[in-house]
């Protein structure tokens, strides 16, 4: 039986990470020798592998010594701390900034009501890059809330408050009210991407219609997992992949599946995703 398949809005490369990956290969293409990107470009390891075919190669930061001066390296869309960020110039490196402009705006914030007296909570995942690279720009002070049951009546009377742009709206709303019950003075700034906002309701909407929703994306994705705890709220078959050949057989053949939905990470190409709609179809 023929399937119909449904794609949704903003599913693939969100603007941050198309402008990287376009930045980092046309900086090879000028400069004609290696460029080192600080961490993996993005979380899609066939873009990576992409890209190393055209001597683009990740390195990480305890890895920076074996670099030489003049060496090209590239931050990633995901942003660093001042202090790496100090640490690459003076070591006489060629730095190319592709830090996501969102990104770099929570930075800035983050920097500038820290020096006017405020103590930061950046609403995200301590251990993702994006949140740690916006930490370091406070002096790794902030209180990292991953949902409301980080916020006490411990924290702050004077608070600055910011979103990983991949945060979910709603725990972001959840967060905000507890901060509210505690703190007397409060600065906000949603900071979530648009097209995060966008794509997150656009797949919550598509995964009420459908008989299977399929999540394309990294596994270390932060993004595309959230997609998918999306997803799977409001479809039992929903499944994370990273390539066409992980669809399951189960799904492919099951005559009572007729309407699949697809939905995708920031950091997944376009070409990934034809190829899954090629292989349902």
């Amino acid at each position: 039986m023929m399937k119909n398949v449904i794609v949704g809005d903003k599913s693939g490369f969100c603007f941050g990470v198309k402008r990287a990956v376009d930045l980092v290969i046309k900086c090879q293409q000028e400069k004609g020798k290696r460029i080192y990107t600080l961490g993996p470009l993005i979380h899609n390891n066939d873009v990576i592998n992409y890209l190393k075919e055209r001597d683009i190669y990740p390195i990480e930061i305890h890895e920076l010594d074996r670099l030489n001066a003049e060496d090209v390296v590239v931050i990633r869309s995901h942003g660093v701390s001042l202090e790496i960020l100090e640490k690459l110039k003076k070591m006489g490196l060629e730095v190319i900034d592709a830090t996501c402009p969102y990104v770099g705006s929570i930075q800035k914030r983050v920097e500038e009501y820290f020096n006017r007296g405020y103590n930061i909570i950046i609403v995200g995942d301590k251990n993702h890059p994006e949140v740690q690279g916006i930490n370091g720009w406070c002096e790794n002070s902030a209180l990292v809330a991953k949902d409301e049951t980080d916020i006490s009546s411990s924290i702050s009377k004077k608070v600055c408050v910011v979103s990983q742009t991949t945060e979910k709206e709603k725990n972001w709303q959840n967060v905000l009210n507890s901060i509210i019950k505690y703190s007397k003075e409060i600065v906000a700034f949603n900071t979530i991407c648009s097209a995060t906002e966008v794509r997150q309701k656009c797949a919550e909407e598509l995964s009420k219609k459908v008989d299977a929703m399929i999540v394309i994306g990294g596994r270390h994705s932060s993004n595309t997992t959230k997609l998918y705890e999306i997803c799977i709220k409001n479809c039992h078959n929903t499944i994370h992949i990273e390539k066409a050949e992980e669809i399951p057989t189960e799904i492919l053949e099951n005559e009572d599946i007729v309407n699949v939905g697809i939905t995708a990470g920031a950091s997944t190409p376009d070409w990934i995703i034809e190829a899954v709609i090629n292989k349902i179809k």
